[in-house]
């Protein structure tokens, strides 16, 4: 029976030893675990603190970025526009360039008639009573309306020389 307690009394002490050992194991560990999650704790700031001052560095240049892109857009869809009016005067320009075209503007525009034929101006009824009452530059050719201005200039003209 000596034997059985003593060898019971080594393996109650074996497993109080390896109880020991490893409480003191898990110690450590905890420990070093610790110890890596406030220097994770202190580099996730110090990145925290580097990620925000490169956004509040790249803010400004970012929005003149966006903004100049949207100025490029507007200058280019301007550009696009100019170059269609550019070449629509250029067709009217070529349009110009013919005789016939120039003709048919001037009969239209200035009320030229060719030597040999009757120029008439057909006025409606209404609006001939109307236009004695208001007889405006718009009803009138544009000739008279030309040397009335002129009338009226120089008239202006000589009442300063008084």
């Amino acid at each position: 029976m000596a034997v059985k307690d003593r060898d019971r009394f080594s393996t109650a002490t074996r497993i109080r030893l390896l109880g020991e050992q490893t409480a003191a194991r898990v110690y450590r560990s905890q420990t070093k675990r610790q110890a890596r999650r406030s220097r994770l704790t202190s580099r996730a700031a110090l990145l925290a603190l580097v990620v925000c001052t490169l956004v509040v560095a790249m803010a400004y240049p970012i929005r003149q970025y966006v903004s100049q892109r949207a100025e490029i857009a507007d200058l280019q869809r301007e550009k696009a526009a100019t170059a269609r009016r550019v070449e629509e005067l250029r067709d009217l320009k070529a349009r110009w360039q013919d005789d016939a075209y120039a003709e048919q503007q001037i009969r239209l525009r200035l009320h030229y008639v060719m030597p040999g034929e009757t120029g008439y101006v057909v006025v409606d009824p209404d609006a001939a009573r109307q236009s004695r009452t208001d007889l405006g530059a718009a009803h009138r050719p544009w000739y008279t309306n030309l040397w009335e201005g002129v009338d009226k200039a120089d008239a202006a003209r000589s009442e300063q020389r008084r």
